[in-house]
């Protein structure tokens, strides 16, 4: 059966060592994903976190209040079932990054955009030997396949659990260039999701905060800043 369910039924949560990882366990039984299939973490630290969500949860369970465990989950029983859709969809963005498409004004987002992507564009030259091109306005850039392919093919050695925090980190931030960025560690997760977010940062000193879009932009920063330390994690 799945403990996927409504009302909390268990007393104490455990977590037990097994040969493919770690499990989580409530009095004596595993839990199992929505799909029933067995939650193995790969790493102690995450098993940790995932219990501390079932430990927490009162009468009513809440999967809102449990990202790890969602992420568990999905690794298991979406990622790892799909792992060549996921890595095409997220090739997918490296062929149009966000950081390859700049404004064509007013200057003062122009040389922002600059300061900001530039740095990150180069450290993808340097580090991964690939140079992306950048348009400006409308128009649409092709990037080289080769350079795409390069880039993808660094997906290949990314367990279930890491590809899934990779998958979080690019469709949140828009941009295969920064999710790689958390993933290599070379810049500080929070100043990379900002860079994700500088065209909305304009815009917003500009016209002022909308308070729906506030609280929109802050649910996804916590999501980019799990995903990050899942893929931290994971390794």
């Amino acid at each position: 059966m799945s403990e996927w369910g409504p009302k909390r039924f268990w007393s104490t949560v455990s977590v037990e060592a097994c040969p493919e990882g770690f499990s989580v366990r409530l009095d004596d039984r595993p839990v199992r994903t929505p799909a029933k299939r067995a939650l193995v973490l790969p790493t102690q630290a995450i098993a940790g976190r995932v219990a501390a969500e079932w430990d927490a949860q009162e009468e009513q369970v809440d999967p809102a209040t449990m990202p790890w465990t969602r992420s568990a989950n999905a690794a298991i029983d979406k990622v790892a079932t799909q792992r060549r859709e996921v890595m095409d969809h997220l090739a997918g963005y490296a062929g149009t990054d966000l950081l390859s498409y700049r404004a064509a004004g007013p200057v003062e987002l122009v040389l922002w955009q600059r300061e900001t992507w530039d740095p990150l564009l180069d450290w993808l030259a340097s580090r991964h030997g690939v140079r992306f091109e950048v348009t400006r306005g409308v128009m649409p850039v092709e990037q080289d396949p080769a350079c795409v392919s390069r880039l993808a093919q660094g997906m290949e050695s990314m367990s279930s659990f890491q590809l899934t925090g990779f998958q979080e980190l690019v469709t949140l931030s828009g941009s295969f260039v920064i999710a790689l960025a958390v993933a290599d560690g070379a810049f500080p997760v929070q100043d990379l999701w900002s860079a994700s977010r500088l065209d909305e940062s304009w815009q917003a000193e500009q016209w002022g905060e909308d308070v729906e879009a506030v609280e929109e932009s802050v649910r996804k920063m916590r999501a980019f800043l799990h995903a990050a330390e899942l893929f931290r994690l994971a390794g």
